[in-house]
């Protein structure tokens, strides 16, 4: 595709370096990432997905904004509570760049769905609040050969993992944690969660989003991110491929 003057202006940044370029800021133009959750990982990530070009975005969750939501979930505000997130977050981003093409999709993914939600995406991104949807997510990824970025936070941690198990050498979602959808998770009302640490594991899971679209630097995919925000200490971990998961 050919970038308009528009673009060529709105996207300099990126353009300007050699990693990306024209050639790749087409090619986020034309691109299609579906994201999991527009919540405290979904939103600062959907924000930046959307202001770095990226063509066309299928939103999914199945929640309504709450006052709650507001410490963490940078996409809405006090006149969003009680409306689906997924229409609030369209007409959020709508405003940074009118030019996206946004799908809400005010549904839970589960396994009946999720390789419906999924098909023609070039990335995924899960951010999602439960084990079974992550499961769901993970195994439709898996099988239509789609790079998932998978994050998470939890009170002052977070993590992030890239996973594209189909290829040789590389794990999948379930050599990492497992295949059980009964696997208990504590949620953010729990144990609570501080927002800026959502913030930041969300822009990291944006750019390793773009980083599957247009490849730069090293690849990511077998590595796991780890950020402790008590002692500003991130650490990467290798992921082998589980010989015996049940994915193959």
């Amino acid at each position: 595709m050919t970038l308009s003057d528009d673009d060529l202006t709105r996207f300099a940044r990126h353009i300007v370096l050699k990693e990306i370029g024209g050639a790749g800021q087409a090619q986020l133009r034309q691109a299609h990432v579906a994201v999991i959750g527009a919540g405290g990982i979904g939103s600062p990530a959907l924000q930046y997905l959307v202001a770095a070009g990226i063509g066309r975005i299928t939103i999914v969750d199945d929640d309504a904004a709450d006052l709650s939501n507001l410490q963490r979930q940078t996409l809405f505000g006090v006149a969003d509570i009680g409306a689906p997130k997924v229409e609030a977050a369209a007409a959020a981003l709508a405003r940074i760049d009118a030019g996206v093409t946004i799908v809400p999709r005010p549904l839970r993914v589960d396994a009946g769905n999720a390789a419906n939600l999924l098909t023609g995406a070039h990335a995924v991104l899960d951010g999602c609040d439960n084990f079974p949807t992550r499961l769901a997510v993970a195994d439709a990824a898996l099988a239509l050969r789609v790079p998932l970025v998978s994050a998470a936070v939890s009170q002052f941690e977070g993590q992030l993992g890239v996973y594209r198990g189909w290829e040789a050498g590389k794990p999948c979602y379930q050599c990492f944690v497992g295949a059980d959808p009964e696997r208990e998770g504590a949620s953010c009302a729990d144990v609570g969660v501080l927002g800026a640490m959502a913030g930041v594991i969300g822009s990291l899971a944006a750019l390793e989003v773009i980083r599957a679209i247009v490849p730069f630097g090293e690849d990511s995919a077998g590595k796991l991110l780890l950020a402790d925000a008590l002692s500003l200490r991130f650490r990467t971990i290798s992921l082998p491929k589980d010989p015996g998961c049940a994915c193959g």
